[in-house]
């Protein structure tokens, strides 16, 4: 049986964890509505975007130069490339391990394809550099600070990698931010562009030939593509980590609630035992 003082020990033990857990969800809840209005201000903008792709393809489709821009272009997918965007820190429950076993299930099932990692975040890096995989990039520090220039310079790279023929298709992996409770593991592909379809007629008149603004969209949306994976994957890790930390701190109120019942006990029966040792001696001494 442990004595009073182990038990005072780890009692006060776990109260630290409870307190650094609770700090830590406090920090969560306040970078994670930074992160959702960054995300919520973010989706009109994807979502005009679409809109207008899907206004100058359809515009552009008559024009046969549209099937020569390379981003559309489609070949048997023979050497594939996928951006893994993780955190850099734990302490998020399962939000990474999520992400780098749905990474695994990825390469498996497009074997035998050869899969290239473009990686996003410490712990996917740390993860995949052990496995021996083909790594075309490690980027750490975003989840701090998203910038667009970013994911831009991530975009263009591999866009010139598509371009050359290096690889045959692009998929983008993250997390979607849904909720503070819920976030989804995403998978989309992002080279080849599958154009939107226009389901109504255009009635636009464009100043600059239709497939040339197309030509200068493409890039962009895919940068963009990129730029919302980033920032749907942090607001994403902050709801993840304050779950997480919320349910430690309980945890260990509940822990620090067993401990004072066991250690009152613990007491109590020493008590019991040094007043039975007295009366047990009084009564030899008579």
């Amino acid at each position: 049986m442990p004595s009073l003082i182990d038990i005072r020990r780890r009692i006060r033990s776990v109260r630290n964890t409870q307190q650094i857990t609770k700090a830590m969800k406090m920090v969560s809840a306040a970078k994670l509505r930074r992160a959702q209005d960054r995300v919520i201000a973010s989706r009109p903008y994807g979502a005009a975007l679409r809109g207008m792709l899907a206004d100058v393809a359809a515009a552009a489709g008559s024009d046969d130069r549209v099937a020569e821009n390379p981003l559309l272009a489609r070949r048997p997918e023979r050497h594939v490339q996928l951006i893994l965007v993780t955190s850099d820190i734990g302490k998020a429950g399962a939000f990474n391990s999520n992400l780098i076993k749905a990474a695994q299930r990825f390469a498996e099932d497009h074997q035998p394809a050869t899969t290239d990692f473009e990686l996003v975040g410490r712990r996917g890096r740390d993860f995949f550099r052990k496995r021996g995989v083909p790594i075309t990039g490690e980027h750490i520090g975003f989840g701090k600070a998203v910038q667009y220039e970013n994911a831009a310079e991530i975009a263009q790279r591999l866009m010139e990698r598509f371009r050359n023929q290096e690889i045959d298709a692009v998929y983008l992996l993250y997390n979607e931010f849904k909720s503070v409770m819920t976030q989804r593991v995403t998978l989309t592909q992002v080279l080849p562009m599958e154009l939107p379809k226009q389901t109504e007629p255009v009635d636009f008149i464009f100043e600059t030939p239709p497939v040339d603004l197309l030509a200068s969209l493409l890039p962009r949306y895919v940068e963009i593509e990129v730029y919302r994976a980033l920032l749907e994957s942090a607001a994403a890790e902050h709801a993840a980590r304050m779950t997480a930390m919320d349910a430690a701190t309980s945890n260990a109120a509940d822990m620090i609630e067993t401990l004072t019942l066991y250690m009152n006990r613990v007491r109590q029966a020493s008590i019991t035992k040094e007043i039975i040792e007295v009366v047990s001696g009084a009564a030899a001494a008579e």
